[in-house]
């Protein structure tokens, strides 16, 4: 069992920013690869970014490059989503997910936070 605390999103006009963070906590299973997926209604789920929390890589899917950071705090296993630059198609519930492998997250991570929602208007 994982277990998230996910906080952060909102609404906010284009162009600006928000900043999630999600922290999970096990006492068995590795999660050490951490980030965010996204859904908007009618679509199919994406990944948005990824960290490897005790080694710092990151992996951004390409349309949010330049715009969302990624970072972490391998103590707790914290990582956060800084998104600037919003964009109406930036809107979605944003779940924050873990998995042992970046491979394994990338397609169907192992672990899934209850998501928060992201709303960017224009």
């Amino acid at each position: 069992q994982v277990t998230f605390v996910e906080s952060g999103g909102g609404s906010v006009q284009a162009g600006g920013s928000l900043r999630l963070s999600c922290t999970t906590s096990t006492h068995t299973y590795n999660r050490d690869y951490m980030g965010w997926f996204r859904q908007a209604p009618g679509k199919q789920r994406e990944a948005v970014a990824n960290i490897y929390i005790r080694g710092g890589s990151t992996w951004y899917a390409d349309v949010v490059k330049g715009r969302f950071t990624i970072s972490g705090v391998s103590a707790n296993y914290t990582a956060y989503l800084q998104m600037n630059d919003l964009k109406p198609e930036d809107t979605g519930m944003y779940y924050c997910a873990a998995d042992r492998s970046l491979g394994g997250w990338l397609r169907s991570a192992s672990y899934w936070g209850q998501g928060t929602q992201v709303t960017v208007s224009s």
